[in-house]
């Protein structure tokens, strides 16, 4: 029998303040908005779901049958200042893919399978159809992750975010199944590492990425601060102007403007990660985020093993390239800051490599062999 807590009732929808509203929160914008998302919402339901939005909290019934001892994986996440391109281009419906991949490829890192997932968005002002198309995007991701968007919440910050400006942030619980849990207990050296492709920058070293191209800057004047503050409107006016000029700038050897790069949506490698481990002796991953190869790549190593990873192996992809030429930045530096072209990278045993190559690419993955574990402190090793 189902709870009233599932079914949130429609009174609310009468709901209105003036006073709230003269203060910046418009209550009423908030429910179109739950009714515009409710179509996107509904595209992401699994076995597992007990409610609908709008009530106080979002309920899950997980399957558990035939796990000796599951154990709940959380992850959560934001975009960072990739919104800035997506607010450039006035382009929303991918922006929440990128939150979603980015909370669900770090629990897969574990093993686990996302079961939810629930965002948060904070805005200057609630326009409805623009929450709904950041929900479509969040929506989509879910499908692809297989997991239920089953809440959220959107905030109105007047006076904290200007107008237009917006937030997001996810968190998705998975489960796994303790016996199969990954954790790299098992690595030795000899183990051979592949790498799983990415899509481009994905949604980490973004403020480096504005900063190499110029977004956001505005020129200094030299006035008094009296003069500055004056002329405030009219330097934002020209930094949005040549921000715009920048993001839709087309480049030859990216096939495409230089916005429609940088916001390809962070690819989600749920379904491909678990296929791999079905299929073979995975023993370890790794989600390439902030910080690049040399951060990431040693958080899935234990004490006593190095990552040698033969450069040339490394698909690097042609807006790295550009990155690197337009900001004169090192070699290090790039692999300390960016995927390179390579968004998750896994450790499995020799013997199993085929088999987990062929169950990566059978599910639609570009991956390639990057090199193998080898005993050393160093992390990772480049050559």
């Amino acid at each position: 029998m189902e709870s009233n807590l599932t079914k949130p009732q429609e009174s609310h929808l009468k709901s209105h303040s003036a006073s709230y509203a003269a203060a910046g929160v418009d209550v009423t914008a908030g429910y179109e908005s739950v009714e515009l998302m409710k179509k996107h919402v509904a595209r992401t339901a699994i076995p597992g779901v007990v409610s609908g939005i709008g009530g106080f909290g979002g309920l899950f019934r997980p399957e558990l049958a035939g796990m000796e001892e599951p154990i709940l994986v959380s992850g959560t996440d934001g975009v960072g200042t990739k919104l800035k391109i997506a607010m450039l281009l006035d382009k929303h419906d991918t922006i929440g893919i990128d939150a979603v991949a980015m909370c669900v490829n770090d629990i897969v890192c574990c093993g686990a399978r996302p079961l939810f997932f629930l965002d948060y968005i904070a805005c200057g002002k609630n326009y409805p159809e623009k929450i709904a198309e950041i929900v479509s995007g969040v929506a989509e991701g879910c499908v692809q992750a297989g997991c239920a968007l089953i809440g959220g919440e959107t905030a109105e910050h007047p006076g904290m975010m200007p107008l237009d400006d917006y937030d997001i942030a996810g968190f998705t619980v998975g489960v796994v199944d303790r016996p199969k849990m990954i954790d790299g207990s098992r690595l030795a050296p000899g183990d051979v590492l592949i790498g799983v492709k990415s899509s481009g920058v994905h949604s980490n070293g973004f403020s480096l990425v504005r900063k190499v191209f110029g977004i956001g800057r505005m020129e200094d004047s030299g006035e008094s601060l009296v003069g500055a503050a004056m002329g405030l409107a009219v330097s934002v006016a020209k930094m949005l102007k040549n921000d715009t000029e920048i993001v839709n700038r087309h480049y030859d050897e990216l096939g495409c403007t230089l916005g429609e790069a940088l916001l390809t949506p962070t690819r989600i490698y749920v379904k491909s990660a678990l296929a791999a481990i079905e299929s073979a002796e995975v023993k370890a991953i790794s989600h390439i985020t902030g910080g690049g190869f040399y951060e990431n790549i040693p958080r899935m190593l234990t004490p006593g093993l190095t990552a040698k990873i033969e450069k040339a192996a490394v698909p690097v992809l042609p807006i790295f390239n550009l990155i690197q030429k337009a900001g004169d930045i090192p070699e290090h530096d790039m692999f300390n800051t960016f995927n390179m072209g390579v968004g998750l990278c896994m450790a499995v045993s020799p013997e199993t490599a085929d088999k987990a190559l062929e169950a990566l690419k059978g599910s639609g993955e570009d991956a390639v062999l990057l090199g193998e574990v080898v005993s050393g402190d160093e992390g990772v090793l480049l050559w």
